[in-house]
């Protein structure tokens, strides 16, 4: 599944330095390296519990982790969509990604200029979605006239794209995103062919200094962030990026003793890929056996056959069923032959809806 989240900030909240540690971490991950891919994309793996477990069960000669990339987007300043500073750059690099990270300055710091002078995240927050909106409005506005022509024509589908066009125009002009606006399924599937700047989903990124890490409530800045992410929907994750920087260049086993120095169970840089990936409605399933327990990503509410797909085209054209059995049952019972006599081990067919955590045997015939 080559899904990316793209890493978006006004300059100097620390966007790099994030990016820096994403990249970081892939050269001391051992079985599925992050690797720097491109200058400015970075692969990660998926933490994820399940897989551990799974290979305590199973002993295989090697795991594997599912992984999810992260795009490093070129910095935004105000007037990005008319191209101000590398606004151009910008809005082509999220144009590509699937998903946005939304990394927020929320410390002081006299040593870092702010490009507005102050710490505001909100006000940094607003000004890189009006640049998203601008822009957008700018793709609709090209396209309106032209369309508007054709549906005074009475033909269907332009009368359908004209309604949702000015639909979204109104919401532009409103300074609303275009997730924002409530669209039929039928409007959606038209408004998906725009590649609209505001229609993908945002996570925020909270970035706080190494004091604030412990306590992030304690920070009246997360507090903002938090409460306009409410309003939208959004999620926001808590991170300090520098002391991400530091956790990536340790091994498993220092990186829990500097977790549990600092009071946290889970490092930041781990939440933000969690969020990400679910985020883009992704989710995971297993194979396990004694050559390799892998993690597999799919988008929910794949069926069985395109799941199989996702290992190789063969089993999908030639799929006949999937001998499934849930992590936890399997975790619960010890064994895939246990979980068969307590009934819980399933065989599914073309039309069965995969779940997160499925642990699948695929029987197929080419």
């Amino acid at each position: 599944m080559a899904l990316t989240a793209g890493i978006v900030g006004l300059p100097n909240v620390g966007k790099s330095t994030l990016f820096n540690a994403i990249t970081k971490a892939g050269a001391e991950s051992a079985n599925y390296p992050f690797c720097t891919i491109d200058p400015n994309v970075g692969m990660v793996e998926v933490p994820d519990e399940r897989l551990e477990k799974l290979t305590e069960l199973y002993h295989p000669k090697k795991t594997v982790p599912t992984t999810f990339e992260f795009t490093d987007i070129a910095g935004i300043v105000k007037g990005a969509s008319k191209g101000e500073g590398l606004g151009n750059k910008f809005l082509s690099h999220i144009r590509q990604v699937d998903a946005i990270c939304h990394v927020v300055r929320c410390f002081e710091d006299e040593n870092i200029t702010h490009v507005s002078g102050k710490v505001d995240p909100i006000d940094d927050i607003e000004t890189i979605n009006l640049e998203l909106i601008l822009a957008d409005l700018e793709t609709v506005d090209k396209r309106i006239g032209r369309v508007e022509k054709i549906a005074k024509q009475k033909d269907k589908e332009a009368v359908a794209e004209y309604e949702v066009l000015t639909k979204l125009k109104a919401a532009f002009e409103a300074e609303k995103p275009a997730r924002a606006v409530e669209l039929t399924e039928d409007q959606q599937k038209i408004v998906k062919g725009f590649q609209l700047l505001t229609s993908k989903p945002v996570l925020y990124v909270a970035n706080v200094g190494e004091d604030d890490i412990q306590d992030p409530s304690a920070n009246p800045y997360v507090g903002k962030v938090r409460e306009y992410a409410k309003q939208e929907g959004a999620e926001v994750i808590v991170i300090c990026a520098r002391i991400e920087e530091e956790i990536a260049e340790l091994d498993d086993d220092e990186k829990k003793m500097f977790l549990t120095e600092l009071g946290i169970q889970e490092s930041g840089l781990d939440q933000l890929i969690k969020a990400a990936y679910s985020l883009l409605g992704l989710a995971t399933y297993f194979t396990a056996g004694e050559p390799e327990v892998r993690a597999w990503t799919f988008k929910k509410g794949m069926k069985a056959p395109q799941c199989a797909g996702i290992i190789h085209s063969d089993f999908e054209k030639g799929f006949i069923r999937a001998e499934t059995v849930s992590y936890e049952d399997l975790i619960k019972y010890g064994s895939v032959a246990a979980a068969r006599e307590a009934g819980k081990v399933r065989l599914e067919g073309k039309d069965y809806v995969v779940q997160d955590g499925d642990v699948m045997h695929f029987r197929f015939n080419v």
